[in-house]
């Protein structure tokens, strides 16, 4: 199954026209094509989304879209290296990961920053209560109070985790 082209266009046309009575007329959406063919969705591509005032997502399935219809797509994104049966849970993904950016959406804003991704590492390790959990501690500078020594033991212990779990974020940050 492919999607035709004219459906699309019509389709594409209709938004652009409810968008135009919200957004004005001069503001054109960026139409993001979900695609196994398209650039990977990582952090930062959800950061710059998230910045814009109007996208369209457009969702292929099987076979994807007429590929005259890929004029009016500005960009194509996946979701990683592997194909599903349609753009539905790909534009899910990329939905969830850009709209928690949207500011007034995550209660604490500061939290999006010290996240995975955010600085080419991955996230430090966290505890709940109770301190102690079947002969398991929580570390003991998380509880002694000491800010400064918090934040240092938190950086080294991303760093630790992306050097185990995901080192080539490690050759990614280097490059910036």
């Amino acid at each position: 199954m492919v999607l035709q082209a004219e459906p699309i266009y019509k389709a594409l046309s209709a938004i652009r026209a409810q968008g135009a009575k919200i957004f004005g007329k001069k503001a054109r959406p960026h139409v993001i094509y979900l695609s196994p063919q398209g650039r990977v969705l990582t952090q930062a591509r959800a950061t710059s989304f998230s910045k814009r005032p109007w996208i369209i997502l457009l969702c292929g399935h099987y076979e994807g879209i007429d590929e005259r219809a890929m004029r009016w797509i500005d960009e194509e994104i996946s979701i990683g290296d592997y194909v599903l049966t349609g753009g539905e849970l790909p534009a899910m993904v990329l939905a969830d990961t850009v709209v928690r950016l949207v500011p007034g959406v995550v209660k604490e804003p500061g939290s999006l920053v010290e996240e995975s991704f955010q600085d080419g590492r991955l996230d430090y390790p966290h505890y709940t209560r109770p301190a102690r959990w079947k002969g398991q501690a929580v570390p003991s500078v998380l509880l002694s109070g000491d800010h400064r020594a918090i934040r240092e033991w938190r950086a080294a212990q991303a760093l630790k985790a992306t050097r185990k779990k995901r080192p080539d974020l490690l050759s990614l940050r280097r490059k910036r």
